[in-house]
């Protein structure tokens, strides 16, 4: 004999097949792209990510002279951040986004400072040990505003950036001791590296 369900349940039925999916992948974490030949697909979405911090004409080297100064806006994952309030680390897949812009003097009422301008570059970096085995972290740069490449390979690990991230950064490969809220939470949980020195320069 066969069953007839009634159709109220059916509907019901068919409402959360459709709805499951929807949650399901809105609850999955932001994660890094790659195209088919292993390049990283530009993060379209990164300014509703956690923006961290900003600096203004910063060098890591010799101070410079004579050069226009940049900002550089740092974003993060919504996720990344939330891991690390809680844990002090960065997990697994974290992306981070410098933005670098123009710097401007005198736009519409301003009389005195500087406030940001249009977009020279986009550099990216991702943790992700399965990806990096050996260094644990990629860095990619899009390329010069406004022709961004919409994919990048990963720097060769010759690139200065690896070396000076591995060698000056406060926490993991990040360099923390520039986003002061995440620093207090890096200190207070332990996870300052403990050969970073505040005071070391780079020669």
């Amino acid at each position: 004999m066969k069953t007839i369900l009634p159709l109220t349940l059916v509907f019901w039925a068919f409402a959360v097949a459709l709805r499951v999916p929807t949650q399901a992948q809105a609850a999955r974490p932001d994660q890094p792209t790659y195209s088919s030949d292993g390049k990283l697909v530009r993060p379209a979405d990164y300014r509703e990510w956690v923006y961290l911090s900003s600096g203004l004409g910063m060098t890591y080297g010799p101070a410079g002279t004579g050069r226009n100064p940049m900002f550089d806006n740092v974003f993060v994952m919504r996720e990344a951040y939330r891991q690390f309030m809680q844990t002090g680390t960065w997990p697994e897949k974290t992306i981070f986004v410098l933005e670098i812009r123009r710097a401007e003097t005198n736009v519409s009422i301003n009389n005195g400072g500087q406030t940001q301008g249009g977009m020279v570059a986009l550099e990216v970096e991702v943790k992700d040990r399965s990806r990096f085995p050996e260094t644990g972290w990629g860095f990619f740069n899009f390329g010069d505003a406004p022709n961004f490449q919409a994919a990048a390979a990963a720097l060769p690990t010759s690139a200065t950036c690896y070396s000076c991230h591995r060698q000056n950064t406060a926490v993991e490969n990040t360099f923390v001791q520039f986003y002061p809220t995440l620093m207090e939470v890096a200190r207070r949980l332990g996870t300052v590296k403990p050969a970073y020195d505040p005071a070391h320069k780079v020669q």
